[in-house]
């Protein structure tokens, strides 16, 4: 990395992006995600009159960087101007006075309702209806001319898809961080002994659906895992899809996760189709994440009993709205930029098999490090980018990862304006924002995680209680997953709703970012399974293979047998 050089791509500070892209990114995503990500984010922060607009990405060396883009601010500003100038403008700037005004009543309104009702009702259906439309195109039979119409029509449609995701991510967390940042205020406990009282209230985060209803079918025909073991993966799927009783909930489930990325969202990560190990393992998974109504009562009034009695009534309500609106977290990523991404990649790889027919490529899979123009140019005669540039990006993205990069360029970083200094009105918007911004991002630093003494062990957040002790598996990328077998450990930087589909599988998760609203932190609630987040540098201190025991209740990582 010394000959590689990072500048700031502008002024102000700009923090490397972890949690979306964990390698550095294709430049066909690189082309796509920064405007559709900022213009979505910031209709949702228009819409609940934060401060915060949206935040800026930038891609140096194809890693991403973000700038946080604030109402009213400069772009060279590096910091927060003193409290009465702040305070001053708040009053006084036409830009942060209107932001401001859309924000005052959104708690009384519980604007979060109509936006759910939006997703129920408009832009889930309507985005399962795209994504279906595009995959169910046999492309393989598409003329050129076709082909690259299609092309088009894909990039058109995962920009949609991650302005969506974008459009509901302020919906998906308000309500959540608000419940969180008052019972945090009311009884001072932590952020992951608040947020346990939330498991269960997001069904597609623990595989409800298609999943289940396979996994009865298979059941109901004897057919089980040892019945399979052994044997090829995919002829064992292609026997299943002829099979009466087994081929209608298969071709179901594979509909609706057969095409989504697995791994993250970018196209340089396979979709469930292409691990026909990984979506074995799952089938015959035997997680049991059944959530009784009497275990979220014991949990809701063990948290309670800690909450002053002036503010229970007002927990009870903010509790309800925080359920309410938890599945929606997950939900806009399975099925908009998910779905979308795995869907474009395979389209990239269709692209890169023509190319390499034509004797134009010597391997498909080097279009996937092509933007959306060079794929285009190369299939209409252009001689650019050319192999070995193509070799080049390839080598870069598969050989280095976001530890490889600073984490800040530009002026040192300045945290977001205290609650205090805004009217009354806006506070506890900022508050629940603020909550939710630390605890999806924010791994635990020196200061609030001891380093452990022992050898070979790691410390981070405890998120769900318990210990558990089994298998290693470090995934750095797509190619990992088909490892994953039963009672693993998944061992990884960050996990995103794409993960779901191996969830089933595992008997622990540790994590190297991420906070106690990470994905890796709900998933691990939801399916009732220790885990540990934030200990930055897992997937480094623990081999693939070795033995480790994850303690839930301390959050501490470490090692039990190394490989041999």
């Amino acid at each position: 990395m010394s000959q590689v050089e990072f500048k700031a791509p502008g002024p102000g500070s700009w923090e490397l992006e972890e949690t979306h892209f964990s390698r550095p990114m294709t430049r066909y995503i690189s082309g796509i995600f920064p405007e559709h990500f900022a213009r979505g984010f910031s209709e949702g922060t228009t819409r609940y009159g934060l401060l915060l607009d949206y935040f800026c990405a930038k891609v140096v060396n194809d890693f991403c960087y973000m700038k946080a883009i604030a109402v009213g601010a400069p772009e060279s500003a590096t910091g927060l101007p003193p409290r009465f100038i702040f305070m001053l403008l708040a009053r006084l700037h036409p830009a942060m006075r209107k932001r401001l005004s859309f924000g005052r009543d959104v708690l009384a309104r519980k604007i979060w309702h109509d936006d759910m009702r939006r997703w129920d009702e408009e832009y889930k259906p309507d985005s399962i209806a795209r994504n279906r439309k595009l995959q169910k195109m046999d492309i393989a039979a598409l003329s050129d001319a076709d082909f690259l119409a299609y092309l088009a029509d894909i990039k058109a449609n995962l920009g949609e898809m991650i302005y969506r995701h974008h459009i509901f991510t302020v919906p998906s967390c308000f309500a959540v961080g608000h419940f969180l940042a008052e019972t945090q205020r009311w009884t001072g406990l932590t952020s992951g002994e608040v947020l346990g009282v939330l498991k269960g209230a997001t069904p597609v985060s623990r595989g409800a659906g298609t999943l289940g209803r396979l996994q009865e079918a298979l059941k109901s025909k004897g057919i089980t895992a040892e019945s399979v073991r052994g044997r090829d993966a995919q002829s064992v799927l292609d026997e299943l899809k002829q099979k009466d009783g087994i081929a209608a909930p298969l071709q179901e489930f594979l509909e609706e996760i057969g095409y989504r990325a697995v791994s993250g969202y970018d196209i340089s990560e396979k979709y469930a189709l292409e691990m026909p190990e990984m979506l074995l393992g799952t089938m015959f998974s035997a997680s049991d994440v059944t959530d009784r109504e009497g275990d979220f009562i014991k949990r809701r009034d063990a948290l309670r009993a800690k909450v002053p009695e002036a503010q229970r009534a007002q927990f009870d309500a903010l509790l309800e709205e925080a359920r309410f609106m938890y599945r929606l977290r997950d939900e806009r990523g399975i099925y908009n930029d998910n779905w979308a991404t795995g869907i474009a990649r395979r389209a990239i790889l269709e692209a890169g098999r023509r190319l390499a027919a034509k004797g134009l490529l010597p391997d498909a899979a080097l279009a996937i490090d092509a933007s959306h123009d060079e794929i285009i140019g190369m299939l209409t005669g252009s001689k650019e980018p050319g192999i070995a540039e193509l070799v080049r990006r390839q080598t870069w993205r598969t050989t280095k990862t976001v530890a490889d990069a600073p984490a800040w360029l530009g002026a040192a970083p300045s945290g977001p304006p205290p609650a205090e200094w805004l009217p009354k009105k806006s506070r506890a918007g900022a508050r629940a924002m603020g909550a939710v911004i630390g605890n999806i991002f924010t791994a635990p630093d020196k200061r609030q995680t001891k380093d452990s003494s022992a050898p070979k062990s790691v410390t981070g957040l405890p998120v769900h209680p318990g210990v558990y002790e089994g298998i290693a598996r470090i995934v750095n990328g797509p190619q990992d997953f088909n490892r994953l077998q039963q009672g693993d450990i998944l061992v990884t930087r960050n996990t995103s709703a794409a993960f779901n589909v191996v969830l089933p599988l595992l008997g622990a998760i540790v994590t190297d970012g991420g906070g106690q609203l990470s994905h890796a932190a709900i998933v691990a609630r939801e399916y009732g399974i220790p885990s540990v987040v934030g200990t930055r540098k897992a997937t480094a201190v623990f081999a693939d293979g070795a033995r480790i025991r994850v303690d839930g209740d301390k959050g501490e990582v470490h090692l039990v047998e190394a490989v041999r």
